[in-house]
């Protein structure tokens, strides 16, 4: 149910290596965040999108975090800090040029094996 989504302009050739790493952790704390099983986490990586920060070119990456339930101020907070400094540490893209969206879903809205949660 939860869901965590990298998009950077970075192309692939430049990344490639770097994905399966930055997605195995960024999987394993948005499980410890949250309080739900990585059995139910998906995640996905976008590059070479054409973006701008700041009228810039320069590298910058989007998080999309979606999940069902209501993520509190402290956990988005927590979640925040720790994924800007992931992102950080494997794509060498700083904090301030980094975004992260959360989501709140409702289950009714959230599909899986043929049902919903």
């Amino acid at each position: 149910m939860p869901f965590l989504k990298v998009q950077t302009a970075l192309p692939l050739t430049q990344v490639e290596p770097l994905i399966e790493p930055l997605l195995t952790e960024l999987s394993q704390k948005l499980a410890q965040h949250l309080g739900k099983p990585e059995a139910y986490v998906m995640t996905s990586f976008d590059p070479s999108f054409k973006m701008t920060f700041a009228g810039s070119f320069a590298p910058t990456c989007y998080l999309e975090v979606k999940s069902v339930g209501t993520m509190s101020a402290t956990q988005t907070q927590a979640i925040s800090r720790d994924f800007c400094a992931t992102v950080q540490r494997h794509l060498a893209i700083p904090p301030d040029r980094t975004y992260i969206e959360f989501n709140d879903a409702k289950g009714s809205m959230w599909g899986y094996n043929g049902t919903t949660f």
